[in-house]
């Protein structure tokens, strides 16, 4: 029987290019040539359709590499975003108020979501404020269909054993579990009393739970509280931080809080909006049903999970989400990126976020240190840079983990299953060595240079016998290594 694959074809048809403002164009420029060839499809026939009008201007986050704590790189960061938002985001919004029109407002990049018909959208193109206006499909996910057997269900497992492959246990034992540090996941939710996560939710005092600033729900549903109708996003938490205290051992850092938003529905249908809205959420987050201009930036998380991919064969562009992830790391909170599962052919880290420069994107391992078959392969081609990826890589194959219903599964694999371990293991790092916390260029540092490396008999961009190289990256991840590293 197939195992499943735990990385998302997640569509994501977002934002312009690199979000770069550009002359300002002429108010007489043909509008159409500023909107996409989706949208215009979705409008034909008087349609209404939802869209997203991205500004020109965007905000400068540069300084933010000189200011030397995560807190104050995320306080300049959110305070920036916002201050362009509003001031140019005020005159659209009035007229939108004045014509009835509803809208959502966005700041990790500068947009607004709204619903209308052709006429409207060509007007909105039309102006000289506007960059780009963009489809906001609702598009359905390809889900992992659980098909692993627990073997282990009726007894505890212990150390899973890709934990031990990265070392975190060594850690542990000098007294390291990740205390006081946050890891952040955007999926389809999670299952917050699991077991092997509610006394790590950073909600759950120990006696009451209290859901705000820890979760936010994206999708349609917009639960106030913590849930998982698939089963993706309880499994990858469980990687970072699970421990249910009985023998269950399979996160990284047990010793670190969680804190999760949700992306997608029920049914695995998400949209350019409700992707965007998590990590809008993870920069600052804020009281569940409150608003954005609530968020606190000294609550986001210190790393970020993102098991999934936006592939160019739903509509993706390949610079969508390239601002939002530049932001996320400005602000000092580790982008750890799923390489994908298109391999095992070179090349095939294709799809954002996992091929941009400023993410930390993660390659797919089994138990025998080999690569996976279906682990992407670098170099990054699809937008001619070239660029060796991915970055590390992980044990991603075979992995058990914790899912809906209070249980445990074996059989998962997926670059999304290789991927918290990266997240979940800066939670440990960033304990061992506070000098590191919000230097995100440190600490990718300290993880590549002491991976376990490894080479490959696959020549993917002539890297094969080069460390890094386009099949492994670095190697490894070797957590302990990292932690004893000068």
């Amino acid at each position: 029987m197939p195992q499943p694959r735990g990385l998302y074809a997640v569509s994501l048809v977002l934002l312009c290019a690199s979000l770069i403002p550009y002359a300002v164009a002429s108010p007489a420029a043909n509008a159409s040539s500023k909107i996409a060839p989706r949208l215009m499809n979705d409008t034909a026939n008087g349609a209404m359709a939802e869209a997203v009008v991205v500004f020109n201007e965007q905000a400068d986050l540069s300084a933010a590499a000189t200011l030397p704590t995560k807190f104050e790189k995320g306080r300049y960061v959110v305070a920036a975003l916002r201050a362009v938002a509003n001031r140019t985001q005020a005159p659209l919004k009035a007229l939108l108020e004045q014509r009835g029109i509803s809208y959502q407002s966005f700041y990790i990049v500068n947009m607004i979501k709204i619903t209308g018909d052709r006429a409207l959208i060509q007007d909105l193109a039309a102006r000289a404020d506007v960059n780009r206006v963009e489809a906001n499909p609702h598009v359905r996910t390809i889900l992992p269909i659980p098909t692993g057997v627990d073997a282990k269900a009726n007894a505890p497992a212990g150390i899973e054993w890709n934990v031990a492959r990265v070392n975190a246990p060594k850690i542990w034992a000098a007294g390291f579990r990740g205390e006081g540090r946050v890891v952040g996941d955007a999926d389809t939710g999670v299952q917050w009393d699991h077991p092997a996560l509610k006394s790590h939710y950073r909600g759950w005092s120990g006696g009451t739970v209290d859901h705000d600033y820890n979760w936010h729900d994206a999708s349609p549903a917009h639960s106030p509280t913590p849930v998982d109708p698939n089963s993706h996003g309880t499994f990858t938490m469980s990687q970072m931080v699970g421990d249910d205290g009985a023998g269950n051992q399979i996160g990284v850092a047990p010793g670190a809080q969680w804190i999760g938003c949700r992306n997608m529905d029920q049914n695995g249908t998400g949209s350019p909006t409700s992707y965007t809205e998590c990590f809008q959420f993870m920069m600052a987050p804020y009281p569940v049903n409150g608003d954005p201009s609530q968020g606190d930036p000294t609550l986001a998380p210190d790393s970020i999970n993102n098991s999934w991919v936006c592939p160019a064969s739903e509509g993706c562009s390949t610079n969508t989400l390239l601002s939002v992830v530049d932001a996320v790391r400005a602000a000092g909170i580790f982008p750890a990126m799923a390489a994908g599962n298109s391999g095992p052919s070179c090349s095939t880290v294709s799809d954002p976020p996992a091929l941009y420069d400023s993410s930390v994107s993660v390659g797919a391992t089994n138990s025998a240190n080999q690569i996976s078959s279906f682990s992407s392969r670098g170099p990054v081609t699809a937008d001619g840079s070239n660029r060796a990826k991915p970055d590390v890589s992980a044990p991603g194959e075979n992995i058990r983990g914790a899912v809906p219903g209070n249980g445990y599964q074996s059989g998962w694999s997926g670059t999304s299953m290789a991927t918290p371990h990266v997240a979940g293991g800066v939670a440990l790092l960033w304990q061992v060595k506070p000098a590191l916390v919000g230097d995100v260029d440190a600490t990718e540092l300290a993880l590549t240079s002491t991976a376990h490396h490894l080479k490959s008999s696959q020549n993917c961009g002539g890297s094969g016998s080069k460390i890094p190289n386009n099949v492994f990256g670095w190697g490894i991840i070797n957590l302990l290594a990292a932690a004893k590293a000068p």
